[in-house]
């Protein structure tokens, strides 16, 4: 795991297996001088859709992260897995369950393996219900979770997640206050430079998905860094 090179990034593209993209949007996408493209997504994920958006991005020069929501929808040719763990979450199948049932099932390269401590922080998200995250906390227990990852479990990544919806800034800048060594990802409802740079003072990188889909003009003008 070579945490160093991701230190460098600023900006994250979200690309979901299960939303059609055109080639001339992937172009605009990669042209933008975003830091890399993660294939990432929670519904209708299949191990097919997953190796039909790479043979898309394959060609293209440029970091590919795999972040799966099954070990089963895991497939070679990525640079990165990020493997998250919902820190949040009220049951085990989301920390550490799913996790164990990978290495049991598969050989793993663990030289791109990156374990992500997930904070889901919208309770109407599809991945706030599936993962049963407990997301009505107060700052003091979001950023106490943040602080627990870092310093009991060595998470590299901590990412606070919003997943479609824009989130507190002041959420943001105190976890990004109380990590160390870690590093901050934020994620949900950026589909403008201005919410652009707003999380993008606190966190180390910002990952910007639904603006891919809804205007692809607007998503690229999120590029920071």
């Amino acid at each position: 795991m070579n945490i160093e090179n991701i230190r460098k990034w600023k900006h994250i593209m979200k690309l979901d297996p299960d939303k059609k993209i055109s080639e001339k949007n992937l172009e605009k996408i990669v042209g933008s001088s975003s830091d890399a493209l993660m294939v990432s997504g929670t519904q209708n994920v299949t191990r097919r859709k997953v190796e039909k958006i790479l043979g898309m991005i394959k060609k293209y020069d440029i970091p590919k992260i795999l972040e799966p929501s099954h070990p089963d929808c895991i497939v070679d040719g990525f640079d990165y897995i990020f493997v998250p763990c919902v820190i949040n979450s009220d049951e085990t199948m989301w920390v550490v369950d799913k996790h164990k049932e990978w290495i049991e099932k598969y050989d793993i390269n663990w030289e791109i393996v990156v374990p992500e401590a997930y904070i889901v922080l919208n309770p109407d998200s599809m991945v706030g219900k599936v993962t049963k995250a407990k997301t009505n906390i107060e700052k003091k227990e979001i950023v106490a979770y943040a602080v627990c990852a870092e310093k009991f479990f060595n998470f590299p990544i901590v990412y606070i997640e919003y997943s479609g919806k824009y989130g507190d800034p002041e959420i943001v800048r105190a976890v990004h206050k109380s990590l160390e060594k870690s590093l901050l990802f934020y994620g949900g409802g950026i589909n403008s430079r201005e919410k652009a740079d707003e999380m993008a003072k606190y966190a180390d990188t910002i990952v910007v998905g639904n603006a891919a889909y809804e205007d692809i003009n607007r998503a690229v003008e999120t590029v920071v860094g």
